[in-house]
């Protein structure tokens, strides 16, 4: 006689096989086109298509993308390079499983088309939330010593005449000073990729623990995001639509102007230097790079290697 299963079991076991595919994503700011592929993996199916229940989720002002990964709140979120060294140092083991930024989107600029690098002792903006980290250590290597003024999230401080100076991402902030109507050129503008300090920035991380135990599931959501990246390169307008969806759904104060600017940069951004196409990958020498001076000035304790990093 066949054993019959109670019906409880069952729809115990279906709810348990859904949130096994379940992933949250949060990536490390509010919506904009800084994150157009996986807006655009989750609005073609991509990761339906991959077997996953992707989930985006921003972060808050009361609730970082890091602090819901420490509470298993999301499985995954962006990092720069330098800020998960940082976080590997301080004792949480992260793995990139998918790397998209292939240069360094860091400047300095400005006030009155000053060469930054001449103004020693300057009052420089720097993010409140971190992503400075290269800033400081050129900072000390080349005896500027500048005194650094944190911000929140727009570039106020330095249009209103409060500081000489202030970090942008090339692809963000530096947008905003011309929106503002700065005159910005190589004058008063000093890009670090451009001086030794072309280190990879965003990729997506996941802790250690949870990809050694979802390891099939941490590859499709990477090669699933990867897939809307390059779709978003091919489709650059509808791509737009995406992330303008995004931005109004989370009450952003941008427009499409500046959206597009965004993600022309990001794209470009993605593009390796030397072998001219999306690699997708994580850069040994940079790693290293990045390692080295963080750790001469100070800014973690222990090298981070490139192992450290990456899936093996």
């Amino acid at each position: 006689m066949r054993k019959l299963i109670p019906l409880a079991l069952l729809l115990l076991a279906s709810v348990s096989s859904m949130a096994q595919d379940r992933f949250v994503f949060t990536p490390q700011w509010t919506a904009q086109a800084q994150f157009a592929g996986y807006y655009v993996a989750q609005e073609k199916g991509f990761y339906r298509d991959a077997g996953l229940e992707v989930e985006i989720v921003h972060p808050s002002i009361t609730l970082s993308a890091m602090s819901r990964i420490r509470r298993n709140e999301s499985q995954a979120t962006t990092l720069q390079l330098c800020q998960a060294m940082e976080i590997i140092d301080g004792g949480i083991p992260l793995v990139n499983i998918l790397q998209t930024s292939m240069n360094n989107a860091m400047v300095i600029a400005s006030r009155r088309g000053v060469d930054p690098l001449t103004q020693k002792g300057a009052r420089v903006g720097i993010w409140s939330a971190g992503f400075g980290q290269l800033a400081i250590c050129m900072s000390i290597k080349d005896g500027l010593d500048y005194e650094w003024v944190r911000f929140a999230t727009n570039v106020n401080l330095f249009i209103k005449g409060a500081i000489d100076a202030t970090l942008a991402m090339s692809y963000n902030e530096y947008y905003q000073l011309i929106q503002a109507g700065y005159e910005l050129d190589d004058n008063n503008v000093y890009r670090f990729c451009d001086h030794g300090y072309n280190v990879q920035e965003d990729g997506v991380y996941m802790t250690r623990e949870y990809y050694n135990k979802h390891k099939e599931q941490a590859r499709n959501f990477a090669a699933a995001s990867r897939r809307g990246w390059e779709w978003a390169a091919e489709h650059p307008e509808e791509t737009l639509d995406i992330v303008m969806k995004y931005v109004t759904a989370d009450h952003i104060a941008t427009n499409r102007v500046m959206q597009e600017l965004m993600l022309k940069e990001i794209l470009r951004l993605q593009v390796d230097r030397e072998s001219g196409v999306r690699e997708f990958r994580v850069r040994p020498d940079m790693v290293k790079i990045a390692s080295d001076l963080m750790v001469e000035y100070r800014m973690i304790d222990h090298p981070v290697t490139f192992e450290q990093l990456t899936e093996e």
